[in-house]
């Protein structure tokens, strides 16, 4: 994979005032072809804060994103590429100003960009975007960043800290989970969870909910608070964040997906990794799993 070009991208998609969906599609001069947001991340960056970011770049669009797409691999001018790709709800639309990347910008009925399209990888894309259900909210189960070891640590568990690697992993959390537009941030009351989602709450400017019905110590007294807790939480039509521990996180997710015709993830999550539930209503549409940022 040394040799492989990682990039990111999206299908990005608005409802037209007569309910059709539509999706973006940009015009390239360089290459004279028609394709969606797309570009090369950045060193260290997460794919899908590289999706994010350059789909702003090259739109001018803020977006909300939602279920992953899949991945494609093809040879470019400059190597071997492999891209990966959201759907991407817009949220806010400014003026586009042509640049020499990116020229025109054109909203295509779903069922006619196709023809459109430069690239049969795109279609591939396209295909998986058309196939699923992709007007979703998100709900976001993430394990605490890693903290110091229970045998390092004399004190209460519940006030045990993160450690450098943690802390650091924490600051990098906001650029990956603020594509989600996030509304609420729910955290357990320990102070390695409430630091690592602190830096999310504080980037975009959320107040956290901190419980301790979210906590290891809680659970080992009453091992359903925590998923009630979750379980009124995902009814809601509320984009939202919950962090807490393992064991408790793939319970949770088990339990919450259980009547669902979506598989859980069997592995659990290292420290400051994350699940995405995507839900229509109370239909489990996808979860994709965020692995921790590179620090």
């Amino acid at each position: 994979m040394s040799d492989v070009i990682l990039a990111a991208g999206a299908i990005v998609w608005r409802k037209h005032k007569e309910k059709f969906t539509e999706v973006a599609i940009i015009h390239r001069p360089k290459y004279d072809d028609w394709t969606f947001p797309k570009g090369k991340c950045e060193i260290g960056e997460a794919l899908i804060a590289c999706a994010h970011r350059e789909v702003f770049e090259e739109t001018n669009i803020t977006t909300e994103f939602g279920p992953f797409l899949g991945k494609v691999e093809y040879a470019s001018q400059q190597g071997m590429k492999q891209v990966s790709y959201w759907s991407a709800k817009v949220i806010d639309e400014k003026p586009f100003t042509p640049n020499s990347e990116v020229d025109q910008i054109k909203w295509v009925a779903v069922t006619k960009v196709s023809e459109m399209l430069s690239m049969e990888t795109d279609r591939e894309i396209l295909d998986s975007f058309i196939k699923l259900k992709f007007d979703t909210k998100p709900f976001v189960l993430l394990r605490h960043a890693k903290a110091v070891s229970r045998d390092e640590w004399q004190g209460d568990d519940d006030d045990r800290p993160l450690e450098d690697l943690g802390i650091n992993q924490s600051k990098r959390l906001l650029s990956t989970y603020k594509v989600f537009n996030l509304e609420q941030i729910h955290t357990s009351d320990a102070i390695r969870c409430y630091s690592t989602v602190e830096p999310i709450a504080n980037g975009l400017n959320l107040k956290l909910e901190v419980t301790a019905k979210l906590s290891e110590s809680t659970y080992r007294k009453d091992k359903d608070k925590a998923f009630d807790y979750a379980k009124e939480l995902l009814k809601s039509e509320i984009n939202a964040m919950i962090c807490s521990h393992n064991p408790i996180l793939p319970k949770m997710l088990n339990k919450l997906t259980k009547k669902s015709d979506v598989d859980a993830d069997e592995e659990k999550l290292s420290p400051a990794d994350g699940w995405v539930i995507h839900r229509d209503g109370k239909e489990i549409i996808q979860i994709d799993r965020l692995d921790a940022p590179l620090v």
